[in-house]
């Protein structure tokens, strides 16, 4: 061997092992990302709720991740049921409840009132406006619609006990008002007489 050789040896030498090392480096970065028993691209698409374990969620827990995006499948196609057919009290019912659900209570009231335009006295309509009413605060109006409803079924209990509810929550608000306004008077009294 002449030096000549010698000299090229140590560089191809040196420049293997660093070859070599890449080379196993990339084998391994690549590998990581798929594995042996799987291809990495897959022609099979995953139904949306596999994929995200939707199965594995409580249904109040999906009901709070919608109100929390903003988004509300459900709400869009029954407000076109309703678009649709105004007298359809089923679709009424179901998106009140998920209005009153997300405190939107002035649209709540807007859907029992197309609703009851299109049929005046039907007793849910009545009791679920009563209740978005009394919601609001508003009993003394809530209280006249169930009223209204118990003269067309006077035996319906759940009328009842929603007008008595309404009631106790009136005097409640009442009661909250002149303990109040003895407690504002009182120490204004006090401040007059120091």
């Amino acid at each position: 061997m002449n030096s000549h050789d010698n000299a090229i040896r140590p560089q191809s030498c040196s420049t293997r092992p660093t070859t070599a090392l890449l080379a196993v480096l990339a084998i391994l970065f690549l590998g990581g990302c798929t594995s042996w028993d799987k291809p990495v691209f897959s022609v099979e698409t995953t139904p949306g709720p596999d994929l995200l374990g939707a199965k594995d969620i409580d249904p109040s827990m999906r009901e709070r991740i919608a109100r929390a995006i903003g988004w509300n499948t459900d709400e869009e196609s029954l407000r076109d049921e309703l678009k649709q057919e105004p007298s359809n009290v089923d679709a009424a019912m179901r998106l009140t409840k998920i209005l009153l659900a997300q405190k939107r209570l002035h649209e709540a009231l807007a859907v029992l009132d197309n609703l009851l335009a299109a049929v005046p006295d039907d007793l849910r309509a009545l009791n679920a406006k009563g209740v978005v009413l009394d919601n609001e605060g508003r009993h003394d109006e809530a209280q006249a619609l169930y009223r209204q409803a118990l003269a067309t079924e006077p035996a319906n209990q759940m009328l009842r006990n929603n007008l008595n509810l309404s009631l106790a929550l009136d005097s409640e608000d009442d009661a909250a008002n002149v303990i109040q306004q003895p407690l504002w008077r009182g120490s204004r009294a006090l401040a007059r007489s120091r």
